[in-house]
């Protein structure tokens, strides 16, 4: 089991793509903070993470506050905890956003078109966004930094997206944006190993976990079979390390013990599944490697503050148990 295509699949990443932006000095355009914003862009989900790639021209972008980052043609910047940024012609420049701008247009194809000022040689944008759950738990989000800057001219996946949002924006086509909201989850999935690979050697988190030997085998196994019935001496058994040497290695990097890191991954797939199926609450249980319903109950309220059946009917608006 591939442990990062776990979470990125369990967290229900979706990618969207709706603004094809032309702007030409000077301009500036704010996104608000994630959470203002998420449930007008992918309702139903609580996890916002705004991205733009720059297709033309160059421009400035990054968190309101912080230095601005110089971006050009190719360019990626990614915000993976959807903190407020402002994208501009020259660093520095803020705009009070509105977030009742930031939500799906109601006609016509996507991306959908918009144009800043009328001067010659505009930079060129498009703009879009991908949601994840952030809750019961999702260990990718706290290994990310806030911003994270990629270039087409690594190539992969990247450069096909900038090339795809590119040909889109300049003749849409009917399911555009069914392709680029996919392949922006793709995009984004390169990024997270692009950024993987840059991690200094002596970086300890999630992420740099799974390229650690005995750390990433011990999430492999748990990914791979997450009913079954762990004990620290059968994955210890598993990677091939002792129980305390497995427990300390894995804590420095995962931030939790082996045990604890199951039990809320158990509780991520419950909460996935109560969410996009019908499969009742005691199956969910059996399915997550609980023995009874009630057990399972217990631990999904005390991770979340709602019982399986609520969480269900506050996520789908009906009362399935």
């Amino acid at each position: 089991m591939d442990a990062l295509s776990d979470v990125l699949r369990a967290v229900r990443l979706t990618g969207a793509v709706f603004f094809d932006v032309q702007a030409s000095e000077p301009w500036v355009a704010e996104t608000p903070q994630g959470g203002a914003i998420v449930g007008a862009i992918f309702p139903g989900a609580d996890h916002l993470i705004p991205y733009h790639v720059i297709t033309g021209g160059a421009c400035f972008g990054g968190l309101i506050g912080e230095p601005a980052i110089h971006l050009s043609a190719g360019d990626v910047i990614v915000f993976p905890h959807g903190h407020a940024h402002a994208m501009s012609s020259a660093p520095g420049m803020r705009d009070a956003p509105d977030p009742d701008k930031f939500r799906r247009p109601g006609h016509g194809q996507l991306p959908f078109s918009i144009s800043m000022g009328e001067a010659p040689d505009p930079a060129h944008l498009v703009c879009g966004f991908l949601a994840c759950d952030a809750r019961p738990f999702n260990p990718l989000l706290s290994a990310l930094p806030p911003v994270i800057t990629v270039s087409e001219r690594a190539g992969g996946a990247i450069g096909a997206f900038v090339q795809l949002a590119l040909a889109e924006s300049r003749a849409p086509r009917p399911g555009g944006e069914s392709v680029l909201g996919r392949l922006s989850e793709l995009m984004f999935v390169d990024v997270i190993r692009r950024y993987l690979e840059s991690l200094p050697a002596d970086r300890a988190d999630w992420l740099a976990g799974l390229r650690e030997p005995f750390v990433g085998r011990a999430l492999e196994a748990l990914h791979r079979s997450p009913a079954r019935d762990w004990t620290l001496e059968a994955l210890s058994h598993d990677v091939g390390l002792s129980r305390s040497a497995l427990a300390e290695r894995f804590t420095q990097f995962v931030g939790q013990p082996p045990m604890q890191y199951l039990a809320n991954w158990r509780m991520q797939l419950a909460a996935n599944y109560l969410t996009g199926g019908t499969d009742s609450v005691a199956a969910i249980a059996e399915r997550v490697g609980y023995e009874s319903e009630a057990a399972f109950s217990r631990a999904f309220k005390k991770a979340v503050g709602a019982a399986p059946s609520h969480w269900r009917k506050d996520r789908n608006g009906n009362g399935g148990s």
